[in-house]
């Protein structure tokens, strides 16, 4: 397989503090039957939706939120648990190599990072973490009743930068607590959003539901018609009472008179007298308030886990900055999504393992140096306070690579022989994004 690729040079100041982990995987077409090939392409999970095709995975490691400085092809059937152990095993050692002190830096990753051998590995090699503590913990589920139960949130607020009409913009709060894994206690701070979890407050209405019917049907079963006598009916109330002490609904009963007749009408003049008196109970089903608030509640929460401490020398580490560093793995998300744009590459058909590595270390090169180009756009417009044109002639504070490539459409370049120059002079535009990557329009005709 191809080796791991360190892309730091010393001119590029990259922010290394912390490092974000993850993979994705690239389907292919063809049989790719190789069983001597180093790089196995083969059945897996497919992030891609698409299990019918074979695969290969990617792996990569970011700093500065989305440049690549750690990159690898993988096999097909590779385990992203497998692949967090096997950095970890390496990554102090990539890290002395350009004199970081073990501990200097957080390394950010998913849930499939919080196994108990990621972990061990982690407390070996002196790294620190941040990753989200999977649901089908069960400190996970402990850390969030205790954080409901306590109701002492810290307030956070909105995150978002950018506002959006269609969706609006979640507001955060955290609780501080601790977790046990595999007798290691852990920081775990359990946060709210109060855009909750569409899929999640789905979960609870099926819960709900679920609810309703198991007492619609114990209160059919165990009501009849009527009762002969008041303590028989009071009795089955009692009893229904307690079906729903653990439900998520609460049962209200009425024990009511139900007069019984004899047959035919009464005599003309006469008011018609009861046989005799039975007794019906009357039901309604309702949710319980408290339970349900309860529960929408914690479906909104999920929880992140580091050995971070709160005070880290001089330096906090609070909840809303661990969540602000835990967000910024979108950056890799977004990386994934630029390597597998049908503008960059379509459809993958090549006929050797070794041309798809190959075809991964291109593509992950190329991602590098998008990514840094769109690095020094940003800072330009940080570190001067000229906005760049974007978009239908606005101006913006946050240029992209794909937003510059669209100004230099027109740019024709005449050879002649081994002099080159610009058919027509770069316009108004095209000199300002020249100017902020710091280079001459000469970088056309003098290459």
């Amino acid at each position: 397989m191809l080796n791991w690729f360190w892309a730091f040079y010393e001119p590029i100041k990259l922010d290394t503090g912390n490092h974000h982990f993850d993979t994705t995987s690239f389907s292919v077409y063809g049989d790719y039957d190789h069983p001597g090939a180093d790089l196995k392409i083969t059945y897996g999970y497919s992030k891609d939706k698409r299990p019918d095709l074979k695969q290969f995975m990617v792996s990569m490691l970011c700093v500065d939120r989305n440049i690549p400085i750690i990159g690898k092809t993988q096999d097909g059937n590779s385990s992203d648990k497998t692949l967090n152990n096997e950095l970890l095993s390496n990554i102090s050692a990539h890290l002395a190599q350009y004199g970081f002190t073990p501990g200097a830096s957080i390394y950010v990753a998913d849930s499939a990072f919080v196994t108990a051998a990621n972990l061990a590995e982690a407390e070996r090699n002196n790294l620190r973490f941040l990753s989200r503590l999977p649901a089908n913990f069960n400190e996970c589920k402990n850390a969030i009743s205790r954080a409901v139960s306590a109701d002492e949130w810290q307030d956070i607020g909105e995150l978002a930068e950018s506002k959006s009409v269609k969706r609006p913009a979640a507001a955060y709060r955290s609780f501080d607590t601790t977790v046990t894994i595999e007798d290691t206690a852990y920081r775990a701070i359990v946060f709210h959003s109060s855009s909750n979890d569409k899929r999640r407050q789905k979960r609870v209405d099926r819960m709900l539901k679920s609810s309703h019917d198991k007492l619609k049907k114990i209160v059919k079963e165990s009501i009849p018609q009527s009762f002969k006598c008041r303590p028989d009916a009071q009795r089955t109330c009692g009893i229904l009472n307690q079906s729903a002490g653990k439900s998520l609904h609460k049962i209200k009963t009425e024990v009511v008179e139900a007069p019984k007749y004899d047959r035919g009408r009464p005599q003309k003049g006469k008011e018609r007298q009861p046989k005799h008196i039975e007794y019906e109970v009357n039901v309604t089903i309702e949710e319980d308030p408290a339970k349900v608030e309860k529960l929408r509640l914690e479906a909104g929460c999920f929880v992140l886990i580091t050995n971070v401490p709160a005070q880290d020398h001089e330096k906090a580490w609070t909840g809303e900055k661990l969540l602000r560093l835990y967000k910024e793995q979108d950056g890799i998300e977004k990386n994934f999504g630029f390597l597998k744009d049908p503008a960059i590459v379509n459809a993958i058909f090549l006929k050797k393992p070794e041309r798809v590595e190959a075809l991964g270390l291109i593509l992950l090169l190329s991602l590098l140096l998008w990514r840094l180009v769109e690095r020094d756009l940003k800072l330009y417009v940080k570190n001067t306070g000229n906005l760049l044109p974007g978009w239908d002639k606005r101006m913006t504070k946050s240029p992209t690579a794909f937003m510059m490539t669209t100004k230099f459409l027109n740019v024709l370049v005449i050879t002649a022989g081994k002099q080159r120059q610009l058919a027509k002079p770069l316009n108004d535009i095209q000199l300002q994004y020249i100017k902020a990557l710091g280079i001459s329009p000469k970088c056309f005709s003098e290459p």
